[in-house]
């Protein structure tokens, strides 16, 4: 992987080129509108039905019982875990019983869903995240996890806020380090659809 050096100068560059991601953007602003100004609670049923099928929609996180999963987040009441920053609530919304007895970890959907809510407290993980944390472990040693840490979302934040300070990016909040590791990891790591 050559090219890939991180630096403000790389980062600031790479914001840009989101900004003209037309598509993305446009998703981003629906959703942050529909998050933060016509449906900010998640004690209705309706509401939050309406957030989870938007965000399967938008990112194919292959939700497919998403009552299944609305019902789960509302019997969680999560709206006093969420104004309180509180990092566990991901791995408890990750985890939903789809059917009797079984069980399924939508951990990247969790992860997008309380990000919508607060984008600079719960960054984003995905495919194309992890790829790029792991490969800039491995050459840059920037900090030592394994695997799994990044699947326990207060070490996976841990991890980036140690990403953060080994590049000097303190100037840039944890969703625009976000933005900037999915897009080199969607380039570097191509899916075939």
């Amino acid at each position: 992987m050559s090219g890939i050096s991180p630096s403000i100068k790389e980062i600031k560059r790479y914001l840009e080129k989101w900004d003209l991601l037309e598509n993305y953007v446009l998703q981003e602003n629906s959703l942050k509108k529909l998050f933060s100004v016509t449906y900010p609670k998640n004690n209705s049923m309706d509401d939050v039905l309406i957030k989870v099928c938007s965000l399967n929609d938008f990112y194919s996180t292959n939700i497919y019982n998403p009552f299944a999963v609305a019902k789960h987040i509302v019997g969680l009441k999560i709206d006093e875990k969420l104004t309180n920053n509180d990092l566990n609530i991901v791995n408890q919304v990750a985890d939903v019983e789809v059917k009797k007895g079984k069980r399924i970890n939508f951990y990247s959907f969790a992860t997008k869903y309380c990000s919508h809510h607060k984008p600079i407290v719960y960054p984003i993980y995905d495919f194309y995240v992890e790829k790029m944390l792991v490969y800039f472990k491995k050459r840059d040693k920037f900090y030592n996890f394994k695997l799994a840490d990044l699947k326990e979302y207060s070490k996976y934040r841990n991890i980036l806020d140690h990403f953060q300070k080994y590049y000097g990016f303190q100037q840039f909040n944890l969703k625009q380090i976000d933005k900037y590791i999915w897009q080199i990891g969607k380039e570097q790591f191509p899916r075939k659809y």
